[in-house]
């Protein structure tokens, strides 16, 4: 298939060209800073900002995609499931 942007330089505000399920963890990061996450199943999500800030977003709805920069979802606090990264 052809891919008229394979040569052109990603930037933040383009579509996202790869992306995996988020398992939630205290302890490790995600395996990429996210460009953005999907939330399948609305909820509570507690996570790391690629800034380091810890954040706590209550009553996120499920089909909810969130322009984020997060390193880590923490497993503690998060309710939301069936979330995908977006890089």
């Amino acid at each position: 298939m052809t891919d008229l942007y394979a040569n052109t330089t990603p930037g933040l505000s383009s579509p996202a060209v790869d992306g995996t399920m988020i398992v939630p963890s205290d302890a490790g990061d995600l395996s990429h800073v996210t460009r953005a996450v999907y939330v399948g199943t609305g909820g509570t999500i507690s996570a790391q900002l690629a800034s380091g800030a810890m954040v706590t977003m209550a009553g996120v709805p499920g089909g909810s995609l969130l322009p984020l920069r997060i390193r880590k979802v923490m497993a503690t606090g998060t309710t939301a499931g069936q979330m995908v990264a977006f890089w």
